[in-house]
């Protein structure tokens, strides 16, 4: 997978993660989002879209073989290789902030 396409990724996320912010509610009220508005937060909605994006594929194609005929092929394989760009591309986020992390925990004091 190229840089390119890992920056999108992480551009993408920096996006949701500042549609975020910007629905967040007044001061007042920004202790309890805060905790929802991080990372973890923002990495566990990209993971459920991937994964919701293979469930989909998976209905797809389960429909395709059945003979449904409202599905043809072209859409059943769109789908699958969104999924799997999908996949691939939050396993490599996840490779890599894993790599930061080793990095991060070598460092001498």
């Amino acid at each position: 997978m190229s840089d390119a396409t890992i920056s999108s990724i992480l551009s993408q996320i920096r996006n949701l993660q500042g549609q975020s912010t910007a629905l967040r509610p007044s001061a007042a009220e920004s202790a309890p989002v805060a905790a929802e508005s991080s990372f973890g937060a923002t990495f566990k909605k990209a993971l459920n879209q991937v994964n919701t994006q293979q469930q989909e594929s998976a209905t797809l194609a389960r429909g395709f073989e059945m003979g449904d005929p409202n599905i043809d092929l072209v859409r059943v394989m769109l789908a699958q290789q969104e999924a799997a760009v999908s996949f691939r591309a939050t396993v490599e986020v996840r490779n890599r902030l894993v790599q930061a992390y080793q990095d991060v925990m070598n460092m001498p004091l």
